[in-house]
């Protein structure tokens, strides 16, 4: 696919930042479940934190094409440092950017941008993962305070950001739930990380609960207006898709690469498994898979840089390459053989990795009624 000059180059800095820092400690964050926080400060460094933000609050203002190759390049290597970064972008530094007022901007975006500090967002509840309208926490308005209650889950970054980007329902009218969006500071009384959660993927990746119990914030904490929370995050859930289908294509074009070149060097009945049709026909599939998926990444992220409607296409690239992604991982298994299943080899973890493609950010189900909705609805 044709990349401009200022891709290329992100492309190239970002591959040999993980080939050089990330690659060696892979597999040992994911045995582990450490999370990568050298490695994740280098990316600051590299303005990897602030890459499509404005430079007035230290971004790079490359756009989401080049913030779309940064996670692909990243999640080759290892996904969990692809949907670090993803999170940290697209659901904990986009609302305050999209949504906060002046204040609200100049006291946060800098220091996030920096990667100083990261960001988080509070969505999915026990009760609300798909129907995210089924919000359960609370906040009360109490003397120029919000006071608020409840609890999120499955929420990346948890355990290691600043701020935190979160919904609560606000007011019912006519049983409808009025939600809004807040900010709220880590070290605010009454709130705490609720436990870490042991993940089958992306282990290097934190993954935990919020808890809020009578969390008194000031009411200047409420981001943008008063009862638009959830429009607000479902803005935000479509750029997020193009992040994730990013980190899906990354993925399975790291598994693709392990395969290929696995399948030149291992020989059976004299000579190597990649002379063998059987074999040959899978790789060809595989690619051709990819590209398609890059082309449907890359075209959602152009839509977004040219301030086009991308919600549909947004929503396809992360249920293709979401799909292919396990598909791809799979296969590149089953290629390896009983090496493949072993932790010796890098395409188990990959296929690990690969599964919350279809499930974060909207399960698959759910991409098909985003795609379904605007089909019907033009």
């Amino acid at each position: 696919m044709f990349l401009n000059e200022e891709e290329l180059m992100m492309r190239d800095m970002v591959r040999d930042f993980a080939s050089n820092e990330i690659l060696p400690i892979a597999a040992q964050i994911d045995e582990t479940c450490e999370f990568p926080t050298e490695t994740v400060k280098q990316m600051g460094e590299l303005g990897l934190m602030g890459i499509v933000f404005p430079e007035e609050y230290g971004g790079a203002d490359m756009g989401y094409v080049c913030y779309a190759i940064a996670v692909e390049e990243l999640s080759k290597v290892c996904a969990s440092h692809g949907i670090t970064l993803a999170a940290h972008i697209s659901l904990g530094v986009t609302p305050i950017y999209s949504f906060g007022n002046k204040s609200q901007k100049e006291e946060w975006l800098p220091r996030l941008c920096s990667g100083e500090i990261l960001g988080a967002f509070g969505l999915t509840e026990p009760n609300a993962g798909s129907d995210a309208g089924g919000t359960e926490t609370t906040a009360v308005r109490d003397n120029g305070s919000w006071v608020i209650n409840g609890t999120k889950r499955f929420i990346t970054n948890a355990s290691v950001s600043q701020i935190y980007a979160l919904t609560a329902v606000t007011d019912k009218v006519d049983n409808k739930k009025s939600i809004s969006a807040f900010l709220m500071e880590r070290g605010t009384k009454g709130f705490s990380i609720d436990r870490k959660e042991n993940k089958l993927g992306i282990r290097g990746s934190d993954t935990a609960g919020l808890i809020f119990e009578d969390c008194s914030i000031p009411e200047a904490n409420l981001l943008g207006e008063e009862g638009k929370g959830f429009s607000y995050f479902l803005e935000i859930l479509d750029g997020g898709r193009i992040s994730i289908a990013a980190m899906a294509l990354g993925i399975a074009q790291g598994a693709f690469d392990q395969v290929l070149r696995y399948s030149k060097e291992r020989h059976q009945f004299k000579r190597p498994i990649s002379s063998f049709q059987m074999t040959q026909f899978k790789l060809a599939e595989m690619a051709t898979w990819i590209e398609a998926a890059r082309h449907l990444v890359y075209n959602a992220a152009r839509l977004k840089d040219a301030g086009k409607p991308f919600s549909k296409e947004s929503a396809m690239a992360k249920l293709y390459a979401s799909t292919i992604a396990t598909q791809i991982a799979e296969m590149a298994i089953q290629i390896h053989g009983g090496y493949g299943y072993s932790r010796e080899y890098p395409v188990e973890r990959m296929w690990r990795d690969a599964k919350i493609c279809e499930i974060g950010e909207g399960t698959s189900e759910i991409q098909k009624l985003v795609i379904a909705r605007n089909l019907l609805n033009n």
